[in-house]
């Protein structure tokens, strides 16, 4: 375990939150609980009492106040979206739903999904029930990529948003930034990322790319961002002189924002199949509380590094 993730997971114990995992019927998530149980990164929370969760595992269905809490999902959906209560009871069947509700209402302080539905069920559970964080449009991602050497990289977006227009790459950049410093602790170097470097190319796509680093430093001036840039030039000290040497971006950039969803999907798995890197992700962003997401390709220890992140960035004193 790396420096930057012995960190997390120390920071997490010390002030436990509250988890929800909606999916426990899978092993996976069965297995990740009793090894959080015993790490005690988090308080793990479910729905309901699968056979295979450790019996001390705090369950909804069976909390002596949970009449309560429904109640109190009633009054937030009425008062936020005027349904009925007939309507909303029916809507709680899905568990998804019902998790992010929990959410919102307070019952939880993060939650975790993924394991076994998809990407799109678990975004439009958080999309209905938790809306959009105020002050952005986009519902994004992130990757914290843990090198070998013990360097951490952040990349966004990597899972959500195909084609992003240049206002959705502004938000995917001070989210992934923001991000990035919040967990690390470190500041944030954020290359806007092209196949061109400072003009070495004219097109729409790269233009795009200058129109979103405009954006960012309009609402986030205070954030150190240069673009575009190709990776090489931002990563590569000695490319980054050559290629843009008035840059303070360039060759030491250590958040990296993809120009679509092609380039930031294969580059986390690249970074992470070659270079070895550990990917902790994906990291939702956008939600006004944290639902976080996981590929259903997941092992136990993607649960749970996703769920110390999910406690983290529920944690308002972290």
């Amino acid at each position: 375990m790396t420096d930057i993730i012995h960190n997390l997971y120390r920071r997490a114990q010390k002030n436990k939150k509250r988890i929800l995992f909606p999916e426990t019927s899978d092993p996976r998530i069965q297995e990740a609980i009793k090894l959080i149980q015993k790490g005690g990164e988090v308080i793990p929370v479910a729905l309901s009492a699968d056979a295979g969760l450790p019996v001390d595992t705090e369950i909804f269905y069976d909390h002596p106040d949970k009449n309560l809490w429904l109640n109190r999902i009633y009054e937030h959906v009425q008062n936020k979206r005027g349904l009925e209560r007939a309507k909303v009871e029916q809507s709680l069947s899905n568990p998804l739903l019902l998790s992010c509700y929990l959410l919102a209402v307070g019952y939880v302080d993060g939650g975790v999904a993924g394991s076994i539905t998809t990407t799109a069920n678990v975004l439009k559970a958080g999309f209905k029930s938790l809306g959009v964080k105020d002050g952005t449009k986009t519902i994004s991602s992130m990757f914290l990529m843990a090198l070998p050497d013990g360097g951490v990289l952040s990349y966004g977006d990597c899972a959500v948003v195909p084609n992003p227009t240049a206002a959705q790459l502004a938000d995917i950049a001070i989210f992934t930034s923001e991000t990035h410093q919040r967990l690390t602790g470190e500041i944030p170097h954020v290359a806007m990322l092209s196949f061109s470097t400072k003009g070495s190319a004219n097109h729409a796509d790269v233009n795009k790319v200058t129109e979103a680093m405009a954006l960012v430093s309009q609402k986030a001036p205070h954030l150190n961002i240069d673009g575009e840039l190709q990776f090489d030039a931002a990563i590569n000290p000695k490319i980054g002189i050559r290629k843009a040497r008035d840059s303070a971006v360039a060759g030491k950039a250590n958040v990296f924002i993809f120009p679509d969803l092609d380039a930031g999907n294969i580059g986390y798995k690249i970074t992470q199949e070659l270079g070895g890197a550990r990917a902790i992700g994906p990291i939702l962003g956008g939600f006004p509380k944290p639902w976080m997401d996981l590929s259903r390709g997941c092992g136990v220890q993607d649960i749970i590094d996703v769920a110390v992140v999910s406690a983290l960035l529920g944690d308002t004193t972290s």
